[in-house]
């Protein structure tokens, strides 16, 4: 299914480019102007952290923490994905799973997503449909229809979904998009002009004279063509409803597709600050639950702490056990006992040792066998002949053969 909508996001293109050539495709290159540049910078940030808001505003409703600067840079990081990657919303895919997984629920963390998308793209359906009911002559009816099979297939997708994910699904809407609709359509509102005045902005650096008046529906069009997930890199659909939207108001296929081209150039250019997020999250890495600190107290000076009060420790860096710490050295102890005088050893120390037990080492009590009793002097036994050697090791020498 995926290589389908790759294959026709290519088809889209190479349709294109067979029946209008090189020179529509050039002449977005156009766009690339120092001011446009500039414009499209500014218009970019100021639709990111528009679309942040919102998604940070849907999160906290379905009850994932998530702090605005990390929304802000996991969107930019989004979008710069979603530029160059295929299908256009492998960004969002991205972001989706890493919140979750910061959260700790990656299902919430994709139906947050989902919905402040989806909240997004409702503003961006409601302008297409009030272009097409004030007019419809902008549009074939080729192209109407088939915008109403793709209506009926959603709607048969929802009503077909299993009773238990409708159910959520549902608690999710109304908690996280209708119990907070106007902070979710102000921010949608917004961000959505972002992208009509930066389309308006490529359509005056790729030549179109036009009035705005006349620019305006043409360009809601294309916006809302550049939501299905049919392109190559953000192009394919856009250029495509471009063209015919341009040619049914008079101004021509091509000046369409250069004005869709210009758009995307400065599109990607807008979010350019989200690779250099990527980059630095990909330098200076987050290590997971696992990551052992280092051992050295020095190193960790070094190397532990990134923010968080040096809670967070350098993942890449090797672990070094400690070498457990020696008492005393062979030189050392050689030295601190040379001074003590060494007994001479006897001739009875190399004889072997007789009842070197613990209970032939101990001296037995006297009430243990009586009062005022004695052993024997004949009686037989080793550690009891004598009261001399009594409770004593007897060394006896080896009998020869």
């Amino acid at each position: 299914m995926r290589w389908l909508r790759l294959l026709a996001g290519v088809a889209v293109i190479a349709a294109l480019w067979w029946r209008l050539g090189t020179g529509a495709f050039a002449g977005g290159l156009r766009a690339l102007g120092p001011v446009p540049i500039t414009i499209a910078l500014v218009i970019g940030l100021v639709t990111t952290l528009a679309s942040a808001a919102r998604w940070r505003l849907v999160a906290a409703r379905l009850g994932l923490r998530l702090p605005f600067r990390e929304a802000a840079g996991d969107y930019y990081g989004a979008q710069f994905l979603n530029g160059v990657l295929p299908a256009g919303v492998l960004g969002d895919v991205h972001r989706a799973v890493r919140h979750g997984r910061r959260t700790g629920d990656v299902g919430r963390g994709v139906r947050a997503v989902v919905l402040e998308r989806a909240a997004g793209q409702t503003v961006v359906v409601a302008a297409g449909l009030a272009v097409v009911v004030f007019r419809p002559e902008l549009l074939p009816r080729q192209v109407l229809l088939c915008l109403g099979i793709v209506t009926v297939a959603l709607a048969v997708a929802a009503v077909t979904t299993r009773q238990r994910l409708r159910r959520v699904w549902t608690a999710d809407i109304r908690t996280g998009v209708l119990e907070a609709w106007p902070g979710v359509a102000g921010w949608s509102l917004l961000a959505v002009a972002g992208h009509l005045t930066l389309f308006a902005v490529a359509a005056r650096a790729a030549g179109a004279t036009a009035p705005l008046s006349v620019l305006l529906p043409l360009l809601v069009l294309a916006l809302l063509a550049m939501g299905m997930p049919l392109n190559v890199g953000g192009f394919g659909p856009r250029e495509g409803t471009a063209a015919l939207s341009f040619a049914a108001a008079g101004l021509g296929a091509e000046q369409g597709v250069t004005v869709a081209v210009g758009y995307g150039v400065l599109a990607l250019v807008s979010t350019l600050p989200g690779g250099a997020v990527l980059a630095l999250r990909r330098m200076i890495r987050r290590p997971g639950p696992d990551a052992r600190p280092v051992s050295s107290g020095r190193w960790r000076r070094l190397f532990g702490g990134f923010g968080d009060g040096g809670a967070r420790h350098w993942p890449s860096f090797p672990f070094w056990p400690r070498r457990p710490a020696r008492l005393r050295s062979r030189r050392s102890a050689g030295q601190a006992t040379s001074c003590t005088p060494q007994p001479v050893p006897s001739a009875a120390a190399s004889l072997p040792v007789i009842g070197s037990s613990k209970a032939s080492r101990t001296r037995p009590h006297p009430s243990a066998s009586g009062a005022g009793s004695r052993p024997s002097p004949s009686s037989p036994g080793r550690g009891s002949a004598t009261p001399r050697n009594q409770g004593h090791a007897v060394r006896r020498p080896p009998a020869e053969p």
